[in-house]
């Protein structure tokens, strides 16, 4: 069964209304939890890239990318848990883990039963809840993975339509 039906939460993923990359996050971390991360899309066997700026690399330690000097490249992390999903770490905080998708990639039932899926491993691997805010609007979650019921939620009411 479905965690969420494409009917009840379509209005999430419209990118005119939260944007076309909401931020989804995993508030509470460490550098331990990024490396479990790490650890989760290697034994997923995920595609994934690794760059620093635009230099392709192997994927490092977290605690290595994560105490990066200042004036490094930016590294971001590309995984496929889906062939059509893509998900974006961008490495910006150890006590956040944080990642965009695009709402264009997650249209449909189909494609959300893959986000949710991807959100549920990340969550329980971490045991936290995994959130997704409208682009730019931290702090305001419409969705996300719920520990203790070990699904993935709505977090807010649809807008009146």
């Amino acid at each position: 069964m479905a965690d969420l039906l494409w009917d009840d939460v379509s209005c999430f993923f419209d990118p005119d209304l939260m944007g076309p990359l909401p931020d989804v996050r995993v508030p509470h971390c460490s550098v331990e939890d990024w490396q479990a991360v790490l650890d989760l899309v290697e034994s997923r066997g995920w595609k994934r890239r690794y760059s620093e700026g635009e230099t392709v690399l192997p994927a490092p330690r977290a605690e290595s990318v994560l105490s990066r000097a200042a004036d490094a490249e930016w590294p971001n992390l590309r995984v496929w848990p889906d062939a059509e999903v893509q998900v974006i770490f961008r490495f910006q905080d150890e006590e956040v883990i944080d990642f965009d998708v695009d709402l264009r990639e997650l249209q449909g039932q189909e494609r959300l039963d893959a986000f949710c899926g991807f959100l549920r491993e990340l969550g329980r691997r971490l045991g936290k809840p995994v959130l997704m805010d409208p682009e730019g609007d931290h702090g305001h979650p419409v969705l996300g993975f719920d520990p203790p019921s070990d699904r993935v939620v709505l977090l807010a009411e649809p807008p009146a339509m």
